[in-house]
């Protein structure tokens, strides 16, 4: 079977073991991963996915993964929702509930909702991470990734000016993780979505027929409060596996 069909697979397939069992040895014997002692079958096979099970190129994946963590404790240690629940409650961010045409998860920025003067690029980017790190539980946006909408309507120099070259390189060390393609759009940007995403998913404000965007801002800063718990355990223990409590049930449907 080649990387496509085995990413179709669920993950307690036998024919996933193999694979599963590959990468975790050649974890181990890693010299950059050497301060790991155990790496979850669901741990790994968020890497495996995102590279078609191409065991070189997943390893070489996790390597980075585990060298941004520990290059930005600053980022990847404190993911707790609550700390952020300001910069949440100004409609800045949003995952849609609806995914796109080929199945990704679809994500939106909202620049402007986000004052410099009160919130950090450091907590900007927090945000970011704790949701990738929620979505990046799910099987199915493992198998069919994310694509971003950033909204840069009322980006200032205040904005640019928090954005330093560390935060940058951390940003695109980030970004790295998975292809990324960028469009630009000018102020007919309705129309120009339309190309890409299906109106029924987009909010009104982004020409669609989906729920408006403050109402898709506002469910997705609930579901991140619900999942403090699971944010701190993988804050803490990012290579274990997840325990889903109650109160994140709703990840449980997502992650088929």
């Amino acid at each position: 079977m080649n990387g496509s069909e085995l990413n179709e697979l669920p993950d307690d397939s036998e024919l996933l073991d193999p694979y599963v069992s590959s990468l975790r040895r050649r974890a181990l014997q890693t010299r950059e991963l050497s301060a790991v002692r155990s790496f979850s079958d669901g741990f790994l096979l968020k890497f495996l996915r995102a590279r078609d099970f191409d065991v070189e190129l997943s390893l070489k994946l996790l390597v980075n993964y585990q060298q941004w963590r520990k290059e930005s404790p600053e980022i990847s240690g404190c993911l707790s929702p609550s700390s952020v629940l300001g910069l949440l409650n100004t409609t800045y961010h949003a995952v849609l509930p609806q995914r796109d045409h080929t199945g990704s998860r679809v994500l939106i920025y909202r620049i402007g909702q986000w004052n410099p003067k009160d919130w950090s690029a450091f907590q900007v980017f927090r945000v970011s991470l704790m949701t990738s790190e929620i979505i990046s539980t799910e099987i199915e946006t493992q198998r069919r990734g994310v694509k971003a909408i950033f909204d840069l309507q009322g980006w200032t120099l205040g904005h640019a000016l928090q954005i330093n070259p560390s935060l940058a390189r951390k940003i695109s060390s980030v970004l790295s993780f998975s292809p990324l393609q960028i469009h630009m759009h000018g102020a007919d940007f309705h129309k120009a979505l339309s190309k890409f995403f299906s109106p029924t998913i987009l909010p009104p404000e982004y020409g669609g027929e989906g729920p408006g965007i403050e109402e898709a801002c506002q469910d997705w800063t609930n579901q991140l409060l619900q999942s403090e718990t699971l944010l701190q355990q993988i804050a803490s223990h990012p290579t274990a596996d997840i325990a889903i409590t109650p109160d994140e049930s709703y990840l449980r449907g997502n992650r088929d």
